[in-house]
C-alpha cells in the first residue's frame, strides 16, 4: 500500500457557505465545486476549496441525523475526515480493514468521460475518519458526479498557500502511545520524533508519525496530567475529546503570505517583542530580514537541516479549537518546538520589565 499524500481535508461546519466565505476572503482559497442533495449527497450540502495543491471540502448536515449535523453538536467545525492519496483503494481498504481498521464505507467508483475516482473509508482516531482516494484522469475533477466541479476563476491566480504539511492532533492522556502505534501497525506510519515540553508549570509529550512516502504528517500531543492544566487540556474540553487541533499549510515565501493575510483580516497570535532580543543568537543566521519577522510577528527554529518559519493563526470558532498554522521549510525537518519554550522565556522577560 503506497500513500501518496493528503489528498483533501473535510470539514463538517454549521454553515458551509459561511465558512467558504471566511477561507476565500482571507486566506485566498477558491469555490471550485459543490455538492448536495440533487447530486446525490441526500441530507448534505458541500463545497469544494482549492489553492496551490491543497483541497478542502466544507460539509454541512441539511438535517438531524446527518453525521455532519452531529459532529458539530458535539464538537463545533472540525475536521472530520482526513482523505489518503493511495494507487489502489480497494486494496488499500483491504488491508487497512486486515491490520486492525474499523472499515466504514466500502470501495465505490465515481466515473465521468475519462475520470474516475474511487473512495473508500477506514476508521483514524476517536470521530476523525480517513477516506482512501484512487485517482485516474484529469486533475481539474474532484468527485465525479457527486461534486459538481465549476471552472476556476482565470483573475485569481496567486497561490499564498502550496500544500498541507501536517496535521496537529490533541488525544487525552494516555492516548497518545496508543494513537502512535495505531498509525504505526495499521497505516505503516513510523514514528520519527518524540519530545516531552515543559513550559510555565504546564507539561505535554508529542510522538511524530509518518507515512513512508513522507508526505503525510500527523504530530500527536497528550496533556501530563501530572502538571498545571493548559491549551490541551482546553481543546480537549472544549472539543469534547480528541481532535486535530490545527493544520499547517505549507508556504513559499512567508513574509509575503503572513503580510497578505494580515491585511485581508487574518488574526494571528501575538509574539513578544523581546522574543527577537536574542533570535540570531538562538537560530543563528537568518534567512529573512529581522525587522520583517518582529513586525510580522513569525517565529524561527533550526534542525539540523535547516531554518523552519511559522506562525499560528487565533482560532476561528467560538470554542477557540481548530486553528491554521502557515509554515515555510527553508531546509528544516522538524516542528519548530523550540519555539515554545522561546516564546515563553520572552513573554516572561516582556512581564518582568527586562
Amino acid at each position: 500500500m503506497n500513500i501518496s499524500g493528503i489528498d483533501h481535508i473535510e470539514l463538517y461546519v454549521g454553515d458551509a457557505r459561511q465558512t467558504a466565505f471566511y477561507l476565500c476572503t482571507a486566506f485566498g482559497f477558491k469555490v471550485c465545486g459543490q455538492g448536495g442533495p440533487e447530486t446525490g449527497l441526500a441530507g448534505q450540502r458541500s463545497l469544494l476549496l482549492r489553492q496551490g495543491e491543497i483541497q478542502i471540502v466544507l460539509t454541512s448536515g441539511l438535517v438531524a441525523d446527518h453525521p455532519a449535523t452531529e459532529y458539530v453538536r458535539r464538537h463545533g467545525d472540525g475536521v472530520a475526515i482526513v482523505a489518503l492519496g493511495v494507487d489502489d483503494a480497494q486494496a488499500a481498504y483491504r488491508e487497512l480493514v486486515g491490520n486492525g481498521a474499523s472499515a466504514i464505507s466500502a470501495p465505490s467508483r465515481h466515473v465521468r468521460d475519462d475520470a474516475e475516482v474511487t473512495v473508500a473509508a477506514v476508521s483514524g482516531f476517536s470521530d476523525v475518519a480517513h477516506r482512501l482516494v484512487e485517482r485516474h484522469g484529469p486533475a481539474r475533477e474532484f468527485l465525479p458526479g457527486a461534486i459538481e466541479v465549476t471552472e476556476d476563476d482565470p483573475h485569481s491566480d496567486t497561490k499564498l498557500l502550496r500544500t498541507i504539511d501536517h496535521c496537529a492532533i490533541c488525544v487525552p492522556a494516555g492516548g497518545l502511545a496508543p494513537t502512535a502505534k495505531y498509525y504505526e501497525d495499521v497505516f505503516g506510519f513510523r514514528q520519527i520524533f518524540e519530545e516531552y515540553i515543559e513550559v510555565g508549570g504546564q507539561g505535554m509529550d508529542s510522538k511524530v508519525v509518518q507515512s513512508p512516502s513522507q508526505h503525510v504528517t500527523f504530530t500527536l500531543i497528550e496533556p501530563d496530567p501530572g502538571r498545571r492544566p493548559g491549551q490541551i487540556d482546553d481543546f480537549l474540553t472544549w472539543h469534547a475529546g480528541a481532535g486535530v487541533q490545527h493544520v499547517a499549510f505549507g508556504t513559499d515565501d512567508i513574509v509575503t503570505a503572513v503580510s497578505t493575510l494580515a491585511d485581508h483580516g487574518v488574526r494571528f497570535l501575538g509574539t513578544p517583542s523581546t522574543y527577537y532580543d536574542t533570535l540570531e543568537d538562538r537560530v543563528g543566521h537568518l534567512d529573512a530580514p529581522l525587522d520583517e519577522l518582529r513586525r510580522l510577528g513569525v517565529l524561527v527554529d533550526r534542525d539540523h537541516w535547516g531554518q523552519l518559519l511559522q506562525i499560528f493563526t487565533e482560532s476561528m470558532h467560538v470554542r477557540r479549537t481548530l486553528f491554521l498554522e502557515i509554515i515555510e521549510r527553508r531546509g528544516a525537518l522538524t516542528f519548530g518546538s523550540g519555539n515554545i519554550k522561546a516564546l515563553y522565556a520572552a513573554k516572561q522577560r516582556e512581564l518582568s520589565g527586562e
